[in-house]
């Protein structure tokens, strides 16, 4: 696989942000996936959760962009980590950290690991 279809995976995550629909959002993350989100205290730990999660970003209006992505791969698993921008329908810019950890299926990339941090500066 290259660093382009690791980074095209953001694309399709961010993609199914603009649906404005969880369950599409959710449906990247592995059934047993882990989201540690930017705004929620509250690890997610399965698709309900996860779904959960983005019920309330996806209201926020939130359309991502990568400033600069990390991508190594190991075998079936991949890492995609940098900071990323999210701008907001109300007209905030929120600027943070990301580690996507990716794992092959057999058919596709799915989302194993996603954390999310708000920059501290």
């Amino acid at each position: 696989m290259s660093e382009n279809e690791i980074t095209a995976l953001f694309d399709e995550w961010n993609s199914a942000l603009q649906t404005g629909d969880p369950k599409k959002v959710a449906a990247l993350y592995e059934s047993n996936g882990i989201l540690l989100p930017t705004v929620s205290n509250r690890v997610r730990h399965n698709h309900e959760e996860i779904e959960d999660y983005f019920v309330h970003f996806l209201a926020k209006g939130p359309v991502g962009k990568i400033d600069e992505a990390n991508v190594r791969t190991f075998g079936q698993l991949a890492i995609n980590s940098g900071i990323y921008t999210f701008a907001f329908k109300d007209g905030a810019v929120v600027p943070a950290r990301f580690t996507f950890v990716y794992r092959w299926n057999g058919e596709r990339w799915m989302i194993i690991e996603h954390h999310s941090s708000q920059m501290p500066e």
